[in-house]
């Protein structure tokens, strides 16, 4: 079977740094929020060109404890898309807010900027952008509807880590941003791990006491906080992953321009990489009418695909209450039945990649 993801391939591909890294961990008698932490907080906050990094226990603990630190919580809401993971939307309900859905841009999947500003109301406090499958969201246009209502911009970043507008990298662009490294990210762990990212030294404060049980002083608490931290291990694996991050990501890059090429002809809707962005190819996702009929194809012929996502945020049971209806949100709506994701990771192979390109181009398998 010709995976969607390929996780075991990338993480093999530096076992031998990860290995020296672990027996580093394992000889520091250090296992939670010790050094390799801090380093890796220091490193992403280099990268990405941002004050401070806060490392957490995981992507959706990331967009909770941000809400969290911000104030956000009963009565406010929060204008986000509805067409992402379900954690988006979770985090905001988790702090008791309410999100409300804005329909997404029928090219990029991303929330779009024109339909923000009708859903502001005297209650908005913030805007979630995602930056969905790893493309950046339109973020000027974003920032200036919040600029223009006094509203925070919160970027979820966890399927974009390395993706840049106009020459800036994703986590940088808002207020703060929020990344996973769940195993299948581009920048993934072997496991759970997660992050925060800002220029506002006083909001990381309040995320290290959030992440700490509300603690800034050992058994003395502030605040009812959470127990949200990064092992060691995890961010020695990152920081090694780091270093090849850019790497994989234009492996990615190639591997999603190929298919853009061999797949012409093929009836199917390619992803459309808007201007002034590098987009980073979490996932590759194409469209059709027949998506099924595809995906069955492709599955007999000993490939995975996979849909991202068959049901939007706000037709979810969870939401019923929020009182959407089919047809409210149109182009979510439609994008859920057609969508799917083909193989992408930076070590698929050609002639994996052939196999795929025949199957759609009805040209046979293997």
């Amino acid at each position: 079977m010709i995976p969607l993801v390929d996780v075991k391939r990338q993480l093999q591909s530096i076992k031998g740094m990860i290995m020296y890294e672990i027996e580093q961990v394992l000889d520091s008698g250090q296992y939670i929020m010790g050094s390799k932490v801090k380093e890796l907080e220091k490193e992403m906050a280099r990268v990405m060109g941002v004050a401070e990094v806060v490392a957490v226990a995981n992507g959706t603990d990331a967009l909770v404890l941000t809400l969290d630190a911000y104030g956000i919580g009963k009565g406010d809401e929060v204008i986000t898309t509805p067409f992402t993971f379900f954690a988006t939307a979770e985090a905001v309900s988790r702090v008791g807010a309410t999100p409300v859905f804005v329909d997404i841009d029928a090219a990029t999947y991303n929330i779009d900027p024109k339909k923000i500003e009708e859903k502001i109301s005297p209650v908005t406090k913030a805007i979630l952008p995602v930056h969905l499958f790893g493309q950046p969201a339109d973020m000027d246009e974003i920032k200036s509807i919040a600029s223009k209502y006094d509203l925070l911009v919160i970027e979820d970043a966890c399927q974009a880590f390395g993706a840049t507008y106009k020459g800036k990298r994703v986590g940088s662009l808002g207020d703060a941003a929020c990344f996973s490294f769940f195993p299948t990210k581009n920048l993934g762990t072997m496991g759970d791990g997660g992050m925060i990212a800002t220029s506002d030294p006083q909001l990381a404060a309040r995320l290290r006491r959030l992440r700490h049980h509300g603690s800034k002083k050992k058994y003395y608490h502030d605040s009812i906080g959470y127990n949200s931290r990064l092992d060691e291990l995890h961010a020695a694996i990152l920081l090694v992953s780091l270093t090849k991050i850019d790497e994989w990501n234009e492996a990615r890059r190639r591997w999603a321009a190929r298919y853009k090429e061999k797949l012409a002809g093929a009836g199917l809707t390619m992803p459309v990489e808007a201007a002034d962005r590098t987009h980073i190819y979490h996932l590759f996702c194409v469209s059709s009418n027949q998506r099924d009929e595809v995906m069955t194809r492709l599955n007999q012929a000993g490939i995975q695909s996979g849909v991202y996502y068959p049901c939007p945020l706000h037709l979810q049971e969870v939401y019923q209450n929020l009182s959407y209806r089919p047809g409210d949100l149109p182009v979510a709506e439609h994008m859920a039945s057609c969508l799917f994701a083909l193989p992408m990771s930076p070590f698929l192979m050609e002639s994996e990649q052939d196999v795929v390109i025949n199957v759609l181009m009805n040209r046979g398998g293997r």
